[in-house]
């Protein structure tokens, strides 16, 4: 069965949508298509018809990553366009730059929605940019966590030494699965974070500086091993209301590459009744949602 032609197809479609009004490009005379000729592509691209054909039919399959970019530099299609026209081609889509620690209105409504969960914002380098009035209630303030530039891999691996206090809380927090296969599964999120922001200062020199001073992290980074967090089972030593087993999951936001990390009791249990006895202490009704508040806000905004 031949392999569907998705580049040849979705070059086709953005080529057609394009006016040439938009391109630059003068009208002359009537249209078979209101869309870019392949031609006049060809021209803001720099390469040839020909090859413009050969693509848009399928006879050539493996465009130059100078060739997208051109294409898609013509087209002036927006970042998420121009990474899908890159997977098309099995290119990697161009490195951005810094890792964002900025949290759109979309993500701050939807934290908002959880404000009966715990919830905390993490930027794509695990720096934690956000979190709601239950985060604190549950797992304590992260401004007392005391992780290198609020890094919660830094913080794993400053709190090493101790094998059952969890970073992620101000008190101690046992993870399920074992700390090593959380080290492991963290760093191997943060190594394809440093690929796509190879040009991040500030995520260099945290990577740089646990190089030198942490082994563990070392070991790990030299492994090659890649992949998302994808969460865990956890246990909390809460001061107030004795031990809690909530699952984490971790939620990214469409069109960012934020983490939300979310904390929730299974229902009807002894721990769901201790996370319902947080809540009342926050003054959150069970079944509203939080109010916007300070404690949702940019890293750089003042939390």
């Amino acid at each position: 069965m031949a392999t569907m032609n998705h580049f040849g197809m979705t070059l086709r479609g953005w080529r057609e949508r394009m006016s040439p009004q938009d391109s630059g490009l003068e009208v002359d005379g009537e249209r078979r298509i209101p869309g870019l000729r392949r031609e006049e592509l060809a021209r803001l691209a720099g390469i040839s018809v020909d090859y413009v054909m050969r693509l848009e039919q399928g006879r050539a399959r493996n465009p130059s990553a100078q060739v997208v970019t051109a294409l898609a530099r013509a087209l002036r299609l927006d970042p998420s366009e121009r990474d899908h026209l890159f997977r098309c081609a099995h290119l990697a889509p161009p490195s951005v730059g810094n890792v964002s620690r900025h949290i759109p209105m979309s993500v701050q409504r939807l934290v908002h929605q959880l404000g009966e969960i715990p919830a905390g914002v993490f930027a794509a380098d695990w720096t934690i940019i956000g979190w709601n009035k239950m985060w604190t209630a549950a797992v304590g303030d992260p401004r007392a966590y005391g992780w290198e530039g609020r890094n919660l891999v830094a913080g794993m691996f400053q709190t090493r030494a101790s094998r059952d206090r969890d970073p992620i809380a101000a008190w101690p927090i046992r993870t399920w699965r074992g700390s090593e296969a959380q080290e492991e599964d963290l760093v191997a999120d943060l190594r394809g974070t440093a690929a796509a922001h190879p040009h991040d200062v500030r995520l260099a020199s945290l990577i740089e500086g646990m190089l030198r001073r942490e082994p563990a992290f070392a070991r790990l980074w030299f492994n090659g091993t890649a992949g998302p967090y994808t969460g865990d089972r956890k246990t909390i030593e809460h001061p107030l209301v004795g031990d809690i087993a909530v699952g984490v999951d971790v939620l990214i936001p469409a069109g960012t590459d934020l983490r939300i990390l979310t904390c929730a009791a299974a229902a009807e249990t002894t721990d769901a009744e201790k996370m319902d006895a947080l809540r009342a202490a926050c003054h959150l009704p069970r079944t509203s949602p939080a109010r916007p508040d300070s404690e949702i806000a940019n890293l750089d905004g003042g939390l």
